[in-house]
């Protein structure tokens, strides 16, 4: 069979590749791939197929396929007459078991080690995998001491793997997690691709704080300082870019700027928040998928579009059976229901939302912590009894009284709501947030003074009404939260690779 010299290249590269093993007596091993498994991943990739792609590729019933793999050594048993081991590359939850004759295995072959492993890939006789591999030769890459090794077998403490966050990555769970939020990304994109939304880059480096809250990380070099014996600067002489920088906390405004030109766009963007809270669903540094689209006149409408979004998403269910595993079973029947298309998300206001607070508040012995009241940000306990015990899944919560919501959303003809909605999720509670924006030019200002805010820091935003405005709206969705509810993590810590909050940040 002839193929282009672009792949000969790269067989003869990853394929062809002649390992030499201390325990075959220096033995030089040639292996090849099957001229099927060419076929199937040499047009896609200059690369070598990973476990996940040998594992779902047809393999022959009748034959043995040649197959070179490499990555970590996760289990080793070893018996009199042979060895077991199990590789995993990351590549997907189940590992490939890996079966050695003693003389060919060596000593250093321990958990957490790195391989390479050239063999013959065939149907396993044992119960628990399809196929397995007959190790012809095997190379350790990288040493690990067993003993000294952090990352064992048996569970460990969430704070012990906080500790180590350098390495929790290696853990099934949190592999699983990455696995997850990768999947989930990519299902975003597809979506957004499909509404023929343009994902943009946002600034990091920002001038205001987009929610007004204040709970913005102040940015300046580090010789910002003036050195001793000199004077110091005038504040606007002695800040980096001439005023006040800040780490973003949204991309909202900066999206509403390109929605102008390019009408639906979004983003995937790391957000940062100085907010001490120590609850499970909060962190200083986080991602937010924001969205922005022109020519929209109806929260409701706005409120599909994530509802379509999210159910889409959900679909992606690879990671469900190690995830879920010893989950709690109500969540993953109520995450499933969710997920059921043709069945609408319920959608109430505000104000019915607190009447009916209210009426469980006064007819329950316990009742809530915090009385609910109109006018009154909704507390935890209160979206939490919303989705789960009044709706019993996710519910779009709409057009909240304006003091309680930031400068930018649309003013309601009532002159005292505003055009927005929260999603709240069973077991997470707020899920998303999102509104239509003001786009009246006087609305705007006067919120903005309304809100008690500077007017000179957002010269540019009350612009963009002058030239040209139309109506438009989006969403925000925490990104960490969304990878908890699908996987049933219930601390966002745990739903991100390096988390950081108050106090803590080991890397």
């Amino acid at each position: 069979m002839s193929y282009p010299a672009r792949l000969r290249v790269s067989f003869r590269r990853y394929h062809c590749h002649k390992i030499t093993t201390k325990n075959c007596s220096q033995t030089r091993v040639a292996v090849q791939v099957s001229s099927m498994l060419l076929r199937r991943f040499a047009s896609t990739s200059t690369l070598p197929p990973t476990i996940r792609q040998l594992l779902s590729s047809p393999q022959p019933t009748s034959q043995e396929t040649k197959v070179q793999l490499s990555g970590w050594i996760k289990s080793v048993r070893r018996q009199k007459n042979v060895t077991f081991a199990v590789i995993n590359d990351g590549s997907c939850a189940s590992g490939l078991q890996a079966v050695l004759k003693p003389d060919a295995t060596p000593h250093n072959l321990t958990n957490g080690a790195s391989v390479r492993i050239c063999g013959n890939l065939v149907q396993s006789l044992g119960r628990g995998q399809s196929y397995e591999l007959h190790v012809e030769a095997v190379d350790v890459l990288g040493e690990c001491n067993p003993e000294a090794y952090p990352i064992q077998k048996q569970a460990l403490p969430v704070e012990f793997l906080r500790d180590n966050a350098h390495l929790r990555a290696r853990t099934d769970i949190s592999a699983a997690m990455l696995r997850l939020r990768d999947s989930v990304l990519r299902s975003l994109h597809s979506y957004y691709e499909a509404q023929d939304f343009h994902y943009v880059h946002t600034p990091i480096l920002t001038s205001n704080d987009c929610e007004g809250g204040g709970e913005t990380f102040r940015v300046s070099p580090v010789s910002s300082s003036p050195s001793s014996g000199q004077s110091p600067d005038s504040s606007a002489q002695s800040e980096f870019f001439s005023k006040p920088a800040y780490l973003t906390v949204s991309s909202q405004l900066h999206l509403e700027a390109l929605a102008a030109s390019l009408s639906r766009v979004y983003t995937l963007s790391p957000c940062f928040r100085a907010e001490r809270s120590q609850t499970n669903r909060h962190l200083a540094e986080f991602w937010m998928l924001e969205a922005e689209w022109a020519f929209i006149d109806h929260v409701g409408d706005v409120c599909y579009v994530v509802e379509d979004t999210l159910k889409n998403v959900l679909r992606c269910q690879s990671e469900n059976a190690l995830l879920w595993k010893n989950g709690d079973g109500t969540k993953l029947r109520s995450l499933e229901d969710a997920s059921r298309p043709g069945i609408p998300w319920t959608r109430m206001s505000y104000t019915d939302a607190v009447k009916e607070l209210q009426k469980y508040h006064a007819s329950s012995r316990v009742g809530f912590e915090f009385e609910p009241a109109w006018g009154r940000a909704l507390q935890s306990e209160h979206e939490h009894w919303l989705s789960e015990r009044l709706v019993g899944g996710p519910v779009f919560v709409t057009d909240y009284p304006s003091s309680l919501k930031p400068f930018y959303m649309r003013a309601n003809d009532d002159g005292q709501t505003v055009a927005c909605f929260d999603l709240l999720v069973p077991f997470i509670g707020e899920l998303v947030g999102g509104s239509l924006r003001e786009e009246r030019s006087s609305h705007l200002v006067e919120s903005i003074q309304r809100h008690g805010l500077k007017e000179e820091e957002y010269g540019w935003y009350v612009d963009l009404r002058k030239y040209g405005s139309a109506p438009h709206g989006g969403y925000g969705l925490g990104f960490e939260r969304l990878i908890s509810w699908m996987s049933g993590i219930e601390n966002v810590r745990e739903c991100i690779a390096m988390p950081r909050w108050a106090k803590r940040m080991l890397l």
